[in-house]
């Protein structure tokens, strides 16, 4: 009987030079368009955000260019050899952060940073693809739902780097760590009344917690309680940031028109606050533009989740969509005063090097399940 295939990969079907060159370079169209116009995005807000500084903007630019290339030849890495690498990844994420503890650079009273010379980077960054490649990886060997043997093992892996990351300290992109890992084991069919249990147990655990929160971390915690309480202080940065928030109204107050950045009010303004700037300029309007942008991404991270063909794929594919959601919740959460001050950017717009890259090294992953899928015979 005669079998022809088909590949099954929904990307559009361009008959262009383009389309056939972004499918030739394993890239998804589809979630690659989406991105390319939040990164564009970025530069517009940027160099409002950062003063209008031009070296500020070829910075951003290289090291965008980086997290492309990056991207890119993950792209390529048959999702088969990533599942290979996973143990060998984790192992190496794990002594990073060791080696953090022993001879990191200070910077802010936080030791997160390694130096080479040439760079620097936190391997806390790279943590957040490593934890759960490593976590899938477990799971993907034994039968699904997973056992409570199984469970528990996959919760010592994960919470050896978490508490690496903690110690630096680093308590959001431990706390992002975190929330990677457990979303592999929500999507591995963890029980409800696991989940439910370990929420009763960690809410009990939080008066014991906080005796192990620094001083900074507890006022932040009483700063997103009642901001109020210190303007001048704690809560200045969520209380400059509803300000902006808030004047840019409906429609905003128009490009290079935020006086809370351009007058120095606003902190941060260019990495962790840079929202604020984008809600005064661009406002009501702007961000649900924005935010319709960044659930696009998150929809066809899904959607490439649910079409992967293997518990290894589905596991890593679920777990870098939802983590990108994390992201994005976290950083305005805090920046409109839903949840407390951490240090985590906007994703892909902030201005930063380490993250863009694990970012986009999180797309490249993402891009290579879909367009590695096996053929199939109809």
């Amino acid at each position: 009987m005669h079998m022809k295939t088909e590949f099954r990969n929904e990307s559009f079907q361009s008959p262009s030079l383009l389309g056939n060159l972004l499918r030739r370079l394993h890239i998804d169209i589809p979630l690659f368009l989406c991105l390319l116009l939040i990164c564009s995005l970025s530069f517009v807000i940027l160099y409002s955000a950062g003063g209008q500084n031009i070296q500020l903007l070829i910075r951003h630019a290289s090291r965008m260019a980086l997290a492309l290339v990056v991207m890119i030849v993950l792209a390529h890495v048959n999702p088969r050899q990533l599942q290979s690498f996973s143990v060998a990844l984790f192992g190496v994420c794990v002594l990073l952060l060791l080696a953090v503890m022993a001879m990191g650079q200070i910077s802010m009273g936080a030791q997160r940073w390694l130096d080479l010379g040439l760079f620097r980077f936190q391997p806390s960054e790279f943590t957040k693809i490593a934890a759960p490649m490593m976590v899938a990886w477990y799971l993907s060997e034994h039968a699904l739902p997973p056992k409570p043997r199984h469970v528990v093992t996959a919760l010592v892996l994960l919470i050896v780097p978490v508490l690496l990351i903690a110690k630096q300290p680093d308590l959001g992109t431990a706390l992002l760590v975190a929330s990677s890992g457990a979303a592999v084991l929500f999507f591995a069919g963890l029980s409800w009344w696991f989940m439910l249990g370990a929420g009763v147990v960690l809410a009990a655990l939080m008066p014991v917690l906080w005796h192990f929160l620094r001083e900074y971390q507890r006022n932040r915690v009483l700063t997103f309680i009642n901001p109020e309480a210190d303007p001048m202080g704690t809560g200045y940065h969520i209380i400059q940031s509803k300000i902006a928030i808030g004047s840019g109204g409906i429609n905003g107050k128009g490009w290079l028109g935020s006086t809370q950045a351009k007058l120095d009010f606003l902190p941060e303004s260019s990495t962790d606050f840079i929202f604020a700037v984008f809600a005064e300029e661009f406002g009501l309007f702007g961000c649900v533009g924005l935010l319709l942008l960044y659930l696009l991404v998150i929809s066809r991270c899904f959607y490439i989740a649910v079409q992967a063909q293997d518990t290894y794929c589905r596991l890593l594919a679920g777990s870098l969509a939802f983590t990108f959601f994390v992201y994005v919740f976290v950083n305005i959460g805090m920046v409109i005063g839903i949840l407390p001050v951490v240090g985590v950017p906007l994703p892909l717009v902030s201005y930063g090097g380490t993250s863009m890259v694990t970012l986009m090294a999180g797309f490249g992953i993402l891009m290579s399940i879909q367009t590695h899928r096996k053929l199939l015979p109809v």
